[in-house]
């Protein structure tokens, strides 16, 4: 099998995008050719039946040299594909899905947004099968949606030797914007600060709105010495910082299945979620904005003893080989 993947970014040290690039390179050990068409490129090394072709935003192109690069990859290679992946971006299905209809080419389309518009709907018809990973997923009504795993290399993300000390050390990462509620996390550490309870918060992750991001240090100013923010790092690197904490907190809103959870379940750390897309025990999650709530949850978690049963979880339904052997499986 011959596969055209679509997605946004091929970039081995992106903070959040980086983790494609293990995709492609498992992607590639599965099918015979991999072509890959992004917006943007950065610095990848993959495997020799993989070729990569940037839509050119990198230089600094047009809207519109995108689009002509874009008909010009799809048409001028269409002998060496017959499969389609298109990943999260549903403009290249409104742009090219009659083509590869036309061309017999298998479509399948990945969206995991809780949030449909009615360009995802349409985008929806024109591909025979749309991936969706969260249950909450707007595609998961979709009468040609199929539930997949969230694909976590769980060679990289594994446990290591953990730290020990006396104190609570909790992780955040993520972008840094109002959808992460970081609000509600520093608010539930100055709760632990005022019941003297030892701790460190580590916040790592890109600055995406810069005026929330203020807000948050004021915020967290007074606790200046015990909360600290680190800035992005890339993916590739995110498995010694789990493995260097006692906690990993996420507070995206109901719905939303964000995978660092998964990378946290796979480094045996256990993690705090307000997420009800997340199946884990009442013990691992908080009600969703409730400080209070969380405060009392990280107070009880050095108490928790099933991490290994979090990563048995992750690596058995969201593991990366997992994914690819149900892509291959579907594809052919």
């Amino acid at each position: 099998m011959k596969l055209l993947f679509i997605t946004q970014k091929v970039d081995a040290r992106d903070d959040v995008l980086g983790t494609y690039h293990r995709w492609i390179e498992e992607i590639a050990n599965h099918f015979e050719r991999v072509t890959v068409i992004c917006l943007e490129e950065g610095e990848y090394d993959l495997p020799s039946n993989v070729e990569v072709f940037s839509l050119g935003k990198e230089t600094g192109v047009s809207r519109v040299r995108y689009i002509v690069h874009f008909y010009k990859y799809v048409w001028g290679m269409r002998r060496k594909y017959d499969s389609v992946f298109v990943h999260m971006n549903q403009e290249y299905v409104l742009l090219a899905g009659l083509l590869w209809r036309m061309w017999g080419k298998k479509i399948g389309f990945w969206y995991n947004h809780t949030y449909c518009t009615l360009w995802t709907r349409l985008a929806g018809t024109l591909v025979h099968v749309v991936f969706h990973t969260s249950p909450f997923a707007c595609t998961a009504s979709f009468k040609n949606a199929i539930v997949m795993p969230a694909g976590i290399d769980t060679d990289l993300f594994k446990p290591a030797d953990k730290k020990v000390g006396t104190g609570l050390s909790i992780l955040s990462l993520g972008r840094i914007s109002p959808l992460k509620h970081l609000e509600v996390l520093i608010d539930a550490v100055k709760i632990l600060n005022e019941k003297n309870i030892s701790f460190t918060l580590n916040i790592y992750g890109p600055i995406v709105d810069r005026g929330y991001f203020n807000r948050i240090s004021r915020q967290a100013k007074p606790l200046e010495n015990k909360v600290v923010f680190h800035g992005s790092i890339p993916n590739k690197d995110t498995h010694a910082i789990y493995n260097s904490h006692d906690v990993f907190v996420n507070l995206t809103p109901s719905g939303n299945f964000d995978k660092t959870v998964l990378e946290a379940m796979a480094c045996e750390v256990p993690v705090l979620v307000s997420s009800n897309a997340f199946d884990v025990s009442d013990t691992l999650h908080f009600k969703e904005s409730d400080s209070k709530d969380l405060a009392d949850k990280l107070t009880e978690i050095k108490t928790f003893s099933d991490a290994k049963e979090l990563r048995k979880y992750v690596v058995t339904n969201h593991g990366l080989s997992v994914l690819v052997s149900k892509l291959k499986t579907i594809y052919s």
